[in-house]
């Protein structure tokens, strides 16, 4: 289902399901993580689900919860965006222990091409949500960044929240990954 008109960056609230038809095979960035062969294929098959949470604390400051399940209600991550540009240390249960940091940019802003194209004409005007994410090589003992946009983009005629990843491991090309959701309702 297509993201109502009131779905904006500026507040992504509502439950989400990824449409594997319209959205890159994350397998790739997976193996680059060091994410194990059987996992990998688990999670290939699987549905993924989005509870997102998107508010503002009483300092103004924005912040975004994302909790992911998967096919059965199997729990993923449960992650928790603080839009400061400050960095945090996260463990994920797929790919390990990084730091990110997360902040609002305008598009034009955004330095790596492939992050900033395709966004409507809202998310253009409010800005897309960034994170730069890492690798805690010294706990993962694996070397990977990954920078990454979201928001709304129209895709077949349609609103869809999308991801936008542009990944570096320590060998091999750049990966460029969109994963596209879609809307299944208010949370």
């Amino acid at each position: 289902m297509a993201v109502p008109a009131d779905i904006t960056t500026l507040n992504l609230t509502g439950k989400y399901q990824l449409n594997k038809t319209l959205s890159d095979d994350p397998d790739a960035i997976f193996k680059e993580q060091g994410v194990g062969w059987v996992l990998r294929k688990a999670i290939g098959m699987a549905s993924a689900y989005l509870d997102i949470k998107h508010y503002k604390d009483d300092n103004g400051v924005e912040h975004i919860e994302v909790i992911s399940t998967i096919t059965g209600g199997i729990p993923g991550d449960k992650d928790h965006r603080i839009l400061h540009w400050e960095q945090t240390e996260y463990k994920s249960r797929v790919y390990g222990s990084v730091t990110c940091k997360s902040k609002r940019i305008k598009v034009e802003e955004v330095e790596i091409e492939y992050l900033a194209k395709g966004w409507t004409e809202d998310t253009v005007e409010h800005g897309v949500i960034y994170v730069h994410t890492e690798s805690d090589t010294p706990k993962s003992k694996n070397t990977w960044t990954f920078d990454q946009t979201f928001g709304v983009e129209e895709v077949n005629g349609e609103r869809k929240y999308s991801m936008h990843i542009h990944f570096n491991a320590s060998i091999g090309d750049p990966l460029e990954r969109r994963y596209v959701y879609d809307y299944c309702g208010p949370l």
